[in-house]
């Protein structure tokens, strides 16, 4: 659950298993938006990539090659899942702790909870503003 994450010691009630809503959604957005290698043409592609290389470096690596790249990822998964007209004022205050903590390179996240729960706030961003086309940042070279 990812308030226990966000606050470790704490026994929330209920279930702590992640509730993934839009699992399947997500694996449409990755097959059909998602290339095989650099950035995505679209918005939701991208912000679908930027989470997973996130999760892959953390997790795999320990974020051993943490650089600039994956701050440009932090930068633009912050500037598309605060959206007001997309999220509640909660969902956006625990985005924003996520985010905070992710930046922290050097100190990785080793959980899945935190990238699962910004994997599902792409697919609500996706059902809000449907498919955008993506700029290619040519300093993201990740």
């Amino acid at each position: 659950m990812i308030l226990k994450w966000l606050f470790p010691g704490v026994s929330p009630k209920g279930d702590a298993t992640p509730q993934l809503n839009y699992l399947e959604e997500g694996k449409n957005i990755w097959e059909q938006f998602v290339p095989k290698s650099g950035q995505s043409d679209t918005v939701q592609g991208e912000l679908l990539r930027a989470v997973e290389k996130l999760r892959d470096e953390a997790i795999r690596n320990g974020n051993g090659n943490w650089d600039n790249g994956f701050r440009i990822l932090l930068g633009y998964i912050r500037e598309h899942l605060l959206d007001p007209a997309v999220y509640s004022t909660v969902q956006i205050s625990l985005t924003k702790s996520i985010l905070t903590r992710l930046r922290r390179g050097r100190d990785p996240v080793l959980e899945d909870e935190p990238f699962d729960y910004l994997s599902e706030r792409v697919v609500e961003y996706y059902r809000h503003y449907g498919s955008q086309p993506h700029t290619h940042n040519p300093a993201l070279l990740r």
